[in-house]
């Protein structure tokens, strides 16, 4: 399991590839100055958090692989993550898997 620490104290666990994927849209929003809204379930619990450029995010990966990227879950989380609701973690669509780093 992988870990999204956002500012000094919260620490949150994903399985390294959905970090991985995670990862890709919060750095694009982050870098381009823009807030997020990130909500996603976790042991019955939805959780929602609100990301913001100027505190700090690290992600912390279990293994030192590089994760195969699902394109169309990619474009999906940026799509969300563009609109009204924000970025809210969905369930990976099957699709052909393509390496990247």
């Amino acid at each position: 399991m992988g870990r999204l620490h956002y500012g000094h104290e919260q620490t949150f666990e994903f399985d390294d590839r959905t970090l991985a994927h995670l990862r890709s849209v919060v750095v694009v929003k982050l870098t381009l100055q823009e807030s997020i809204v990130f909500t996603w379930d976790a042991d019955g619990t939805r959780r929602t958090i609100w990301l913001h450029p100027s505190i700090p995010v690290t992600f912390e990966f279990d293994s030192t692989e590089n994760h195969e990227i699902n394109h169309a879950w990619l474009e999906h989380l940026m799509g969300l993550a563009n609109g009204r609701g924000g970025l809210v973690l969905t369930p990976e669509p099957a699709a052909e898997l393509n390496t990247r780093a």
